[in-house]
């Protein structure tokens, strides 16, 4: 299953959740990863432990999304040893609530900051560095599509127009053999979103599949896009999510 190896990958906000699974599962295919976090180290540090632990190469570096020249930079720590990144996996990302009468221009601003905006920036300084079969998946969200309650209209305006970038970088990148895609995780049982959380009925409630998705059934189709069986697959959005959007 060594189909990664030798690829170099950076998964932001690596240190927890769905991108702490994703750099496993890279990890385990052989690509040598890169995680970001903003504060939980001492979570970043067990996640490299593991992957070194199963035979495999990690690191972990200290970059907040808010701060674009930590984000930029972090894209070039990455790809400074061997002049180069294979696979970007734009994860990091926040979710706050509440209803626009009440949101402010700083809770704009601290949700298009970490978001989107970080997610442009990574992928533009990453491309840069990225040659034929490179890859960038982000991960969005099925409120990207659908917005079943109030008090998230913020959030899921972050993640739709994560979707415009993705398309457009695909049409950008194309040319070059490298793709772009997005993934919609719906409900998946994190920390942030527990399968036994006050919500978890609700939001069980929407799904075709009563089940909350685990981390590593993102992970595992983020490992497909980024492999070389989906060499044709560009500028596509994929929903994870027991069929809550269905």
């Amino acid at each position: 299953m060594a189909v990664l190896q030798d690829k170099v990958a950076l998964v932001t906000g690596g240190s927890r959740g769905i991108g702490a699974a994703i750099a496993r599962r890279l990890a385990a295919r052989g690509a040598e990863v890169a995680i970001t976090y903003a504060h939980a180290q001492d979570k970043a540090a067990r996640v490299v432990a593991d992957i070194e632990a199963a035979g495999g190469k990690a690191r972990a570096i200290r970059a907040d999304n808010r701060d674009p020249g930590a984000v930029t930079a972090a894209v070039d720590a990455v790809a400074a040893p061997k002049g180069r990144i294979d696979i970007l996996v734009n994860n990091a990302g926040i979710f706050e609530t509440g209803e626009i009468v009440d949101l402010t221009a700083e809770h704009f601003n601290r949700m298009v900051d970490v978001n989107l905006r970080a997610v442009f920036l990574a992928s533009s300084r990453a491309a840069r560095a990225m040659g034929e079969g490179g890859r960038i998946v982000t991960i969005g969200s099925t409120l990207a599509v659908r917005v079943p309650w109030p008090g998230i209209s913020l959030y899921a305006m972050t993640k739709a127009a994560l979707v415009g970038l993705t398309k457009g970088m695909a049409r950008d990148l194309g040319p070059r053999g490298i793709t772009a895609n997005i993934v919609h995780p719906g409900s998946t049982d994190t920390d942030m979103n527990p399968a036994d959380g006050e919500s978890a009925d609700l939001q069980r409630g929407l799904m075709a599949i009563a089940r909350y998705g685990r981390p590593e059934d993102v992970a595992d189709l983020v490992a497909w896009l980024v492999g070389p069986t989906a060499a044709s697959v560009t500028g596509a959005e994929f929903t994870i999510d027991g069929g809550a959007n269905a």
